[in-house]
């Protein structure tokens, strides 16, 4: 082989390289598009799931949306408060204080608490099972349990319990609203996380034909609204609803619940607890209190009757002295 037709074939490579590398170069500065520090500043602050939650194809797409004004800076489910901070930051805003939520099945009926229409067979999909009359369930308006949400979820946040029921695992759940797109029977919703009572229930039937098909399904005797203290439950289309904005966990319309169709966590019922050596006894507590929990006359040490506290709060907001705690 010729050596000199190689070292010609090098030099003329090399040459062009140098020629497309200049062209590249002077190409890339010429044409280059300016991207805002804060769009990349934005990225680095988000959680990088690219999960889609925020109704948009990634975090970059999120982050040019918050620049333009067509996104909020609260608008990524996953990332949480401390990244809505970081974000205001970056944008010169006050954060949001907004409320983190999480999803939640509004159903308890599986399987030995609702009866079946039919024994179903099919595709393991809700979707699919849900053009066969509806399902299979009795109740219409319930969780068919064949996992379309969990194949769903990016986050492992759902699992379906021994009795065919979709159960929401809080601790994983990013509130990216995945779950309740697919779901046939929009049996799925977003609760407050704090929230530790929810009606789960989704039946918009009355009274026998409930009661007939699921044993904990809400059949609207309005008992939950009439023994609410703060008008937090209200009733529409035959069945009981909360709204979180007024609700203080106080748990009563779950302990009065005829079919135990709302869900209280009692374990983390609160008490309220008086400082007695700070209290004046203005009274303004137990003039409040919507349970006659409270005792002790005017000017006098206030006492809290354990057994009649509901853990409404009502008082501790109330107290002039903050000498109430809730534990």
């Amino acid at each position: 082989m010729d050596l000199n037709n190689i070292l010609l074939a090098s030099v003329s490579l090399g040459a062009m390289g140098l020629l497309f590398g200049a062209g590249l170069a002077y190409a890339s500065q010429k044409f280059a598009v300016e991207i805002d520090p804060r769009a990349l500043a934005i990225r680095d602050a988000l959680p990088g799931a690219n999960c889609g939650g925020c109704g948009l194809p990634g975090c970059d797409s999120f982050a040019n949306a918050i620049l333009d004004g067509s996104a909020s800076i609260n608008g990524c489910p996953v990332g949480g408060p401390e990244c809505i901070k970081k974000i205001a930051e970056i944008m010169g805003v006050e954060a949001d204080e907004s409320v983190k939520k999480i999803a939640r099945v509004i159903c308890n009926g599986d399987n030995k608490k609702c009866k079946e229409k039919f024994e179903y067979f099919g595709i393991q999909d809700c979707k699919a099972a849900a053009m066969i009359a509806g399902g299979s369930k009795s109740c219409s308006y319930g969780c068919l349990g064949l996992g379309t949400c969990v194949k769903a979820c990016q986050f492992d946040a759902i699992e379906i319990t021994d009795g065919n029921l979709a159960r929401i695992i809080p601790e994983k759940c990013t509130a990216c609203g995945k779950c309740i797109e697919v779901c046939p029977k929009d049996v799925i919703d977003l609760v407050p996380f704090e929230q530790e009572v929810a009606v789960d229930c989704n039946n918009e039937e009355f009274g026998r034909p409930v009661k007939e098909k699921c044993s904990v399904g809400c059949i609207g005797c309005k008992i939950c609204v009439k023994v609410c203290p703060f008008d937090a439950m209200v009733f529409s289309d035959n069945l009981a609803k909360i709204d979180y904005d007024k609700c203080t966990n106080c748990m009563l319309c779950a302990e009065k619940c005829p079919t135990k169709a709302i869900y209280a966590n009692f374990e983390k019922r609160r008490k309220a607890q008086i400082i007695e050596e700070d209290c004046v006894g203005c009274t303004l507590c137990k003039k409040v209190c919507p349970t006659d929990a409270i005792e002790g006359e005017l000017r006098a040490k206030h006492k809290v009757i354990e057994e009649k506290c509901i853990g409404c709060g009502a008082c501790e907001k109330k107290c002039p002295k903050k000498t109430i705690n809730m534990k």
